[in-house]
């Protein structure tokens, strides 16, 4: 059930994935919900944080540097195309590539499924993450 409202997306924090999957030690990662993003013009995707006048690319451990930190935006093309229901990662729009490839590239972590719908079977899997 939804309530009629539109969905408020907020911007992508990849240096603090970054962080997480130091942290936890990550092997691939899981991007739900592609889908809602189509149609927004710009994207913006967290990169890092200038802490003090220094930049960092990833964020930082102590709760009083976190506090700090004014976070580094790279900006990227939305796509207008729909992506609901797609289940093969090359007909993804290729502005949505763009944007994942990015992803995995400030994470340094590989995006092993990516869901494009709520429908179970819209999932495009580049990788079984069960499988070492």
């Amino acid at each position: 059930m939804t309530t009629g409202r539109s969905r408020r997306c907020g911007w992508f924090d990849a240096a603090l994935l970054k962080r997480s999957a130091q942290v936890n030690g990550l092997s691939g990662l899981c991007i739900t919900k592609l889908d809602v993003l189509d149609g927004i013009e710009e994207l913006k995707l967290c990169t890092g944080y200038e802490l003090d006048g220094h930049i960092t690319d990833i964020l930082p451990m102590g709760a009083d540097d976190i506090a700090r930190c004014k976070p580094i935006y790279e900006s990227l093309p939305g796509w207008s195309q729909s992506t609901v229901g797609v289940t093969e990662y090359d007909k993804l729009p290729a502005a949505a590539q763009r944007y994942l490839k990015r992803i995995e590239e400030v994470t340094g972590v590989p995006i092993d499924m990516i869901s494009t719908s709520p429908d179970r079977d819209h999932t495009i899997l580049l990788r079984n993450p069960y499988v070492a």
